[in-house]
């Protein structure tokens, strides 16, 4: 079986290497690679595109409707201010615009609410209210805590000025003055943001949102995640099914216009075929690989973690990794040192372009000993006494294996 996969791929190789039974020439192959370029690019953005048509997680169950029903409770106090921070962290984030399309089928519970989300997102009057809303808290925020620390050193002061104390210490008369000009801003801010916070909660389509929030019960809450989570689950099968739906009939295309060139010795189309083949069948192997690796690797990592997680054990996690990464290394090492690089591939290597077995300079053909570093590059076969190479695994004129 070994051979017969060794045969095919040696095959498989000359037909990507070969015109005529002869080596294509540079220009042939430089505009072949451009071929494969294009055709692999063009691949890629077929399947960007054909897979757009499937609603993804994140189009189903929008970041704006999880954080609205699964995160948090809403009440009078903050809600405006939640609605506020979750418009700004949408309008503002890169990663969630796909989110922003409502043709996009949506989960039952999302869809009223997007309806009412993207309404309030794309009125940039509202929006730009929101965003002053949670500037005016910040502000007011930070005025608060100025003001308690000033009123802590002036409080201070007024007891060591009856103590008659340091008089380097802090004036009192300009702290007085300090204080009662922060709580003139600080008023002014608090104005500000109840007329903001009236003018935003007579608005229409934020007290119908804050009303489709009061009525998501519990189980409405458990039924959206339950409903993510099989989604996030199924959805790596269902994307690579119509990776497969656009994939398959171009490697099928190729496959019988490769058999057909072969059997009918057309040279340039077996070259031409055989090349998109093999590129055809990248996004092939490489998508197949993302699915296993969505199912299998990424989610059971996750539930280790969060099982060592609940038992206190997290740091056999770094164990784990490292002991997986020093597996790796030795694996590799393996690799190079015994398979790629091994001393009978470099001999191979050196014999087969006439290099020195020794010391890899070039040289002439049939040299006897390296003039660079002096080792013979022949020596006696035992069975038929004739020259062969030193390092040659058999020999060169009967083709004996050699100890």
């Amino acid at each position: 079986m070994l051979a017969s996969v060794k045969e095919k791929a040696a095959r498989i190789r000359r037909n990507l290497t070969s015109l005529d039974n002869q080596p294509v020439g540079r220009a042939a192959l430089t505009v072949i690679l451009f071929l494969d370029l294009f055709i692999l690019v063009s691949l890629f953005d077929g399947l960007e595109e054909h897979t757009a048509q499937l609603t993804r997680p994140s189009q189903w169950v929008p970041q704006y409707c999880r954080d609205i029903v699964v995160e948090g409770e809403w009440n009078e106090t903050n809600r405006l201010e939640r609605l506020a921070r979750i418009v700004y962290s949408s309008r503002n984030s890169y990663y969630l615009r796909d989110q922003r399309d409502n043709t996009r089928e949506r989960h039952p519970l999302c869809q009223p609410i997007s309806r009412l989300f993207l309404s309030i997102e794309n009125d940039d009057g509202l929006s730009e209210n929101l965003k002053e809303l949670l500037t005016t808290r910040r502000e007011a925020a930070e005025l608060n805590r100025e003001l308690a620390r000033i009123k802590g050193a002036y409080d201070t002061a007024l007891l060591e000025q009856i103590a008659e104390s340091n008089k380097d210490k802090a004036d009192a008369p300009s702290l007085k003055q300090e204080i009662s000009s922060k709580t003139e801003s600080l008023n002014k801010l608090v104005q500000k943001q109840r007329l903001l916070e009236s003018s935003l909660g007579q608005d229409k389509r934020i007290q119908e949102l804050f009303a489709l929030v009061q009525g998501v019960t519990e189980a409405d809450r458990n039924q959206l995640k339950s409903d993510l989570r099989q989604l996030n689950f199924w959805y790596p099968v269902k994307r690579l099914g119509m990776e497969m739906i656009f994939l398959l009939p171009l490697v099928l295309v190729f496959y019988f216009w490769n058999a057909k060139s072969l059997s009918r010795n057309r040279p340039f189309q077996t070259l031409v075929s055989s090349h998109l083949l093999v590129v055809a069948f990248v996004p092939v192997f490489m998508k197949i690989i993302d699915l296993v690796y969505d199912i299998i690797p990424k989610k059971l990592l996750k539930h280790i973690i969060e099982l060592l997680e609940s038992l206190k054990l997290v740091a056999i996690w770094h164990y784990l990794l490292m002991a997986v990464t020093i597996m790796a290394a030795l694996a590799l090492i393996y690799l190079f040192q015994k398979k790629l690089f091994s001393r009978d591939k470099q001999m191979e290597k050196r014999i087969s372009k006439g290099l020195c077995q020794s010391c890899e300079k070039r040289l002439p053909l049939n040299t006897a000993a390296c003039p660079f570093c002096g080792s013979a590059q022949f020596k006696q076969c035992s069975r038929c006494n004739k020259p062969t190479y030193v390092y040659g695994k058999f020999c060169r004129e009967c083709g004996h294996e050699m100890a």
